[in-house]
């Protein structure tokens, strides 16, 4: 080999790994915002069309009351069994697969017509949701340290706008096509889509971790701060499930018309895509996030307390107040990535709140219509609401302060190694 050729050689070299390694880091990019996407569809794509899907797969009231508790169900289940599939498999092909079964159950289901083939189909689809719900602060963490609050507010960004696409998608192509099962159906299409990228960058997944080092749910849940991020996502599930579930009958029995109050939940729901596309920088660049939490809780109590006083001459602010409340999904998204130096810290403790807050979420819109039933009113449901709230900002003062769940767990241990040594 000549100098010259050698020189081009070492030229070349590293000018080609910097390119493979832009290349990969793009993949990832639009790996994660695609992920994001579908995560929600599964979900709000069923809900505008329930009467149809259920006279059209002769499913009773019941039938249909499972389909609509089985998401919280499935994130709770899959969800805690998310790290335990990372340890063993990796992450990227964890989610390779979260992507596939998503895709499978979105397409298969609206094949058959038996009620309880679509509710299996859908449990399918869902566990794919609940699984990259866990896997994707992780894999932010992991492969994006130095940008957590920009690519958190990428895919909490693309999780709001896939949410509130098949929300807002789905009957007019049930309009268009006159028919439920393509209207639901086409979403298993983003999903393929999704799975391209990560497809593609399977070969460049990290070594899997020593299972010695792994950060258990049990260890987490051993902390206070584990608890405290269980009990903040668990609150802010309940509130938003209550609000996604009751709002819009709230403002009807208020006199709205039914196109007022649909709109007015839709403002509701979309206040998310802001909120996600500037919060998690901030809280990238602070240390202390209490100040945030403060800040929704106002948002909240202010449109709390306008819908009780004065719920139809000021509706549209109390709206906007709330809906600004609700950034507190997105707080306690960003929670698990700033609140832990490792992946499998943010794994375990994304999982952990995940998990067992969403099945805090799925008794909360029972309960609302339960205190609805007896007081025969909305201010006993909404007093609930201002309950749940509050303990909701009280957890996320204790939550908000700057500190590592890392640090915990190792205070943790060195205590019970000098139990273990006095012991002995």
């Amino acid at each position: 080999m000549t100098s010259a050729t050698a020189e081009r050689v070492h030229r070349t070299g590293p000018a080609a790994g910097r390119g493979r390694r832009r290349h990969v880091a793009w993949l990832l990019i639009a790996g994660v915002a695609l992920a994001a996407i579908n995560l929600r569809t599964a979900i709000t794509s069923v809900g505008p069309l329930l009467d149809e899907v259920s006279a059209g797969l002769g499913m009773s009231t019941t039938v249909a009351g499972v389909l609509t508790t089985l998401p919280v169900l499935c994130f709770a289940a899959f969800g805690a069994a998310t790290p335990a599939l990372i340890r063993r498999f990796g992450e990227h092909h964890v989610l390779v697969a979260a992507l596939a079964a998503l895709t499978a159950g979105l397409a298969a289901r609206v094949l058959f017509g038996d009620p309880w083939t679509f509710l299996a189909l859908s449990a399918v689809a869902l566990s794919g949701g609940a699984v990259g719900n866990v896997l994707l602060p992780t894999l932010v963490k992991q492969h994006f340290p130095e940008r957590v609050g920009t690519m958190t507010t990428l895919y909490t960004t693309a999780l709001a706008a896939g949410t509130t696409m098949a929300a807002a998608a789905t009957v007019p192509v049930f309009d268009a096509t006159g028919s439920w099962r393509t209207a639901l159906g086409m979403y298993a299409v983003f999903g393929l889509i999704a799975a391209v990228p990560w497809v593609l960058v399977l070969r460049h997944e990290p070594a899997k971790q020593d299972p010695a080092q792994a950060t258990s749910l049990r260890t987490v849940l051993g902390t206070a701060m584990g608890w405290q991020s269980v009990l903040f996502f668990g609150t802010q599930s309940t509130v938003a499930y209550i609000m996604f579930g009751w709002f819009a009958q709230m403002l009807r029995d208020q006199g709205m018309s039914a196109g007022g109050a649909g709109l007015a939940l839709s403002l509701l729901t979309a206040l998310a895509v802001p909120t996600s596309l500037v919060l998690p920088g901030l809280m990238a660049r602070a240390r202390d996030h209490r100040g945030y939490v403060a800040f929704f809780y106002v948002c909240y109590v202010l449109g709390l307390g306008g819908l009780w006083i004065a719920p139809t001459s000021g509706v549209w602010v109390w709206t906007v107040l709330i809906g600004m409340g609700m950034g507190t999904f997105t707080l306690a998204l960003t929670f698990f990535a700033v609140r832990t130096r490792t992946p499998a810290a943010t794994a375990a403790m994304s999982a952990s709140s995940q998990s067992l807050g969403y099945l805090m979420g799925g008794l909360g819109p029972f309960l609302f219509g339960l205190l609805h039933d007896v007081s025969g009113g909305w201010h006993a449901p909404l007093a609930l609401v201002a309950v749940l709230v509050t303990g909701n900002m009280v957890v996320g003062m204790f939550l908000g302060r700057p500190r590592f769940l890392e640090d915990a767990l190792e205070r943790r241990a060195a205590r019970a190694a000098a139990r273990t040594g006095a012991s002995g």
